[in-house]
């Protein structure tokens, strides 16, 4: 019987895009995507769909790709499709903006799973690369009931078991639970396989489905959010350099020391 597995992935803005593209909106508070720099699946949730296609790589596997937003780029994230997975299913709602809020997400994606069928196992990215938050993940498991196994370098499915192995400071334990888990994986796990030219094609022939709010069945009081953004905005850095000029060498180290005990720095 074949193992069916979950992979929860995620839009995000090109992390490697010039900070000179980077704006914020100070009215809605809200980062204002550039028109001519197309997002991306988050880097770690490609580390999750290998993970997910190298277990099927060894043994019969489904895999479904699940992704929530208010808005999606569908050549984007079919790439996950193009890789290898079996079928895309988009959260797509102007109702899903609310991305900060970790636990608002989880709800969503645990919604989607039972609308599912559930999952023998569930593999997921440590964290998003926009808001570092590594919540979501962690959140779904608890709403499922499952047992969370992070930071995996390495995901094996053995009988009605997981075997990860997991990343510590200087090395790696073997952890392992029973089906069904959820698991989040780093990038130590490996880089992600290129999609063949056959499986771009293939993908372009599918058609991922796509639930609104009212598909989930959610109520309106689990999609209040429960954390509020204040403010959201660029940092401003200003820098003074002094020039510490001396007779000769010498006499501008000791000018320097004198300028750094004044300052309490020494």
């Amino acid at each position: 019987m074949p193992i069916n597995i979950g992979v929860l992935a995620k839009q995000v803005m090109d992390p490697e895009m010039p900070m000179s593209a980077f704006r914020i909106d100070a009215n809605t508070r809200q980062v204002v995507t550039p028109p001519n720099i197309p997002p991306v699946v988050n880097g770690f949730d490609e580390n999750a769909v290998e993970a997910a296609l190298q277990i099927k790589d060894s043994q019969e596997a489904t895999i479904t790709v699940i992704a929530a937003g208010p808005t999606f780029a569908l050549d984007v994230m079919k790439k996950p499709l193009s890789m290898g997975a079996d079928q895309l299913v988009l959260l797509q709602d102007d109702s899903f903006k609310n991305t900060i809020d970790s636990f608002f997400t989880a709800q969503l994606l645990a919604a989607a799973v039972r609308k599912l069928g559930g999952f023998d196992l569930i593999i997921c990215g440590r964290q998003a690369s926009d808001w570092d938050n590594a919540q979501v993940p962690l959140g779904v498991a608890e709403i499922l009931g499952m047992a969370c196994i992070t930071l995996g370098r390495k995901v094996e499915v053995k009988g009605d078991k997981v075997v990860v192995e997991r990343l510590i400071p200087g090395g790696y334990e073997v952890v392992e639970a029973s089906l069904p888990a959820l698991v989040t994986v780093s990038n130590e796990l490996g880089q992600p396989r290129y999609p063949t030219l056959r499986g771009i094609m293939a993908a372009t022939r599918k058609r991922p489905t796509i639930w609104s709010a009212a598909d989930l069945e959610i109520e309106a009081g689990q999609l209040e959010p429960r954390i509020t953004l204040h403010d959201l905005f660029v940092p401003q850095r200003n820098q003074d350099c002094e020039i510490i000029e001396g007779d000769d060498e010498a006499d501008a180290a000791r000018q320097l020391a004198f300028k750094l005990r004044e300052a309490k720095l020494i």
